[in-house]
């Protein structure tokens, strides 16, 4: 009701007042009325949509939206981009003459922001480097149209707030930007001199690798392990994801003595590898393999995480992207030919009961696959390779799936499932499956997945639940997270932060 009172008001301006006029005035209603005039092309139906009210104009004046903005124009870089496509110097004069008041000048700026907002959203946004595989082609990322980016940005509810958090991208591309911006500016500019390995360095202490510590870190070299090194220290520390006790260990001494290259590589990787994740209004999942946990998002917030166990490096958990469509309840688990010989045939040709074990053998890994009869089997073939089966676990408290798995369809066989191993996640390192994902507490996820407690209603094997509504879930790979504290930079266990990009959609 109140746009269409606004709308009518404007409607009575356009007739009654000239444009000349328009000038005159300082309200809003004269803005968006200087805005309809000089409106056009793409952005206009955008605008006609909201009746040429503006979107960075408030009470008369810029808002701190237009700061914001051209601010990551101007560190465009940081983003992989050339800052003068963008034309930040021009604009931040325009939005300087836009102090004035004047409305005409205030209506330029306006189409001005929009039109760079527009162009620096898409460009962001584009199709990186960093290579994962899509199973769903809704979900492989697109060419944003410019009213596209737009639109979204005129309906969020806080529209200074979106811009000030890049609303557009996911939490954690916002935050490595940031942290990127940061070190440039504090840590990339420090002598970049080497410090000696060696017992831990403490306050109090002298000497060589001392001094060698001052110089790192920006001091005058000739003294001792002051406060001021202290303080610079637990500087670094935080800023660099380590403990900030102000002693230099073998870990800070490593990371002090890491080229300033090595921290930019780091950091652009990841930004590559967070710029394929959806911003968090798109209800997802995302299973982060570097750090071993899982994080769910809804309505525009972390809604929340868990710890998972993941692939061993030698049977690693890929980078995908997929649609979570159903839960299958009281699973089988279809044992790896490496890990059959390993935990069943081994333990029959001994003399075990495959059924007592809690197995069944089939014919093979198809749909129609007949059940076999354990006396017909011959394992000592199967044993040297001359005969293949499958061999799957029975529903069960010892089954490897747990209770429930989560199915994303894939080839990979891939997936999300509970645990019976649930020590396992007190680990610090959780690198043990053979790819998939073990979860924290599985019950968890299939309440915010489904709304409700996911349970069994028998014992039948392989009971599917359809997700009403299919939910996106990506597997990556951060190996540098962006906290409150600093940049937390994990170790590359997978091997990936080096290759060449061709290379990631294998690993």
């Amino acid at each position: 009701m109140r746009n269409l009172y606004r709308g009518a008001f404007l409607a009575a301006l356009l007739i009654s007042t000239p444009l000349a006029g328009v000038a005159a005035q300082s309200t809003p209603d004269a803005v968006a009325l200087a805005v309809k005039e000089k409106a056009d092309g793409k952005f206009k139906s955008v605008y006609a949509t909201r009746g040429f009210w503006p979107l960075w104009v408030k009470d008369g004046a810029l808002s701190p939206a237009a700061s914001s903005l051209i601010s990551y124009l101007e560190t465009a870089d940081l983003d992989g981009l050339e800052p003068s496509d963008y034309d930040a110097r021009g604009l931040r004069e325009l939005v300087d003459r836009a102090g004035s008041g004047d409305p005409e000048t205030l209506a330029r700026a306006e189409l001005r922001l929009s039109q760079a907002f527009a162009r620096y959203v898409r460009d962001v946004r584009r199709a990186p480097n960093a290579q994962i595989r899509f199973l769903d082609e809704e979900l492989r990322p697109k060419k944003l149209g410019e009213t596209d980016v737009l639109r979204a940005a005129s309906v969020a509810p806080d529209f200074d707030r979106y811009i000030q958090s890049m609303g557009w991208m996911n939490p954690a591309y916002s935050g490595l930007r940031r942290a990127l911006a940061e070190r440039r500016e504090r840590w990339s500019n420090l002598p970049q001199n080497y410090v000696p390995e060696g017992s831990a360095l403490k306050p109090g202490m002298g000497g060589d690798r001392v001094w060698a510590l001052r110089e790192r870190l920006g001091l005058n070299p000739q003294g001792r392990f002051d406060k001021n090194v202290v303080t610079a220290l637990r500087a670094f520390q935080a800023a660099h994801g380590l403990k900030a006790d102000g002693v230099a260990g073998a870990g800070t001494i490593a990371a002090l003595n890491r080229p300033t290259s090595w921290y930019d590589r780091k950091l652009a990787v990841n930004l590559d590898r967070a710029r394929l994740l959806p911003g968090p209004n798109t209800r997802h999942i995302v299973v982060d393999s570097a750090a071993q946990q899982l994080v769910y998002y809804q309505d525009g917030a972390e809604a929340g995480r868990m710890r998972v166990v993941v692939g061993k490096p030698d049977q690693q958990t890929p980078m995908l992207a997929g649609m979570l469509r159903f839960a299958t309840l009281n699973p089988y688990w279809n044992v790896p030919d490496d890990l059959a010989y390993k935990r069943v045939v081994s333990r029959v040709l001994n003399g075990a009961s495959l059924q007592r074990l809690g197995f069944e053998a089939l014919s093979g890994w198809d749909a129609n696959a007949q059940l076999l009869q354990p006396e017909f089997v011959d394992w000592q073939a199967v044993a040297d390779g001359r005969q293949r089966i499958r061999v799957r676990q029975l529903p069960g408290p010892e089954n490897a799936m747990g209770r429930v798995k989560f199915m994303f369809p894939n080839d990979l066989g891939i997936y999300l499932h509970d645990t019976n191993e649930p020590e396992l996640m007190n680990r610090q390192a959780r690198f043990f499956s053979s790819g998939c994902v073990r979860l924290e507490d599985a019950q968890r996820l299939g309440q915010w997945l489904f709304g409700q407690p996911l349970n069994a209603n028998s014992d039948q094997p392989e009971q599917h639940v359809p997700l009403p509504r299919p939910v996106p879930v990506y597997l990556t790979y951060m190996t540098a997270q962006a906290t409150p504290e600093g940049v937390r930079f994990l170790e590359d266990v997978y091997g990936r932060d080096e290759l060449d990009p061709r290379e990631f959609a294998s690993r």
